[in-house]
């Protein structure tokens, strides 16, 4: 799979990890940044870059971290055709695909550590939409709230 991956200077470190992971792992890794935790960074521009290549088709699907997951996950949400959740669990991770079409996956650096990020990401990457008549029904609705919501 093709997969973004992007954070801020406190997720940094687990999103350097990944990458590596990642891609001993077959994937094709696009690294957004940032490229230091030396420098502190803003984890909306990162959201920004992330949901843009998954919009723009760049990447299938993100990878977000910062140092909770929240601010970067509301951030992501703010884009029309993002669907981020914060996940530091693997049953939400790959339900939050299953059954909600979920496209990126937010996840707090100073939360978990590597291998619980390493099993979030397979879950995550590993899981597709189920299609089943009530998660199709159920994510419409969800399009319909952001068409009704939007801006543009």
């Amino acid at each position: 799979m093709k997969i973004a991956l992007a954070s801020d200077h406190a997720g940094f470190p687990l999103k350097q990890h990944l990458v590596g992971y990642l891609k001993q792992h077959g994937h094709e890794v696009i690294d957004l940044g940032v490229e230091t935790d030396s420098v502190p960074s803003d984890y909306p521009d990162a959201a920004e870059a992330l949901g843009k290549a998954v919009l723009d088709g760049r990447a299938e699907r993100g990878i977000l971290l910062c140092g909770s997951g929240v601010g970067a996950c509301v951030a992501a949400n703010k884009q029309t055709g993002i669907y981020a959740a914060i996940c530091h669990d693997t049953y939400s991770a790959h339900q939050g695909v299953e059954h909600d079409n979920m496209n990126v996956l937010c996840i707090g650096a100073r939360v978990v550590g590597q291998n619980v990020a390493e099993e979030l990401a397979l879950a995550f990457i590993h899981a597709t939409f189920s299609g089943a008549e009530r998660h199709v029904r159920r994510f419409n609705k969800t399009l319909a709230i952001e068409q009704r919501n939007s801006h543009s």
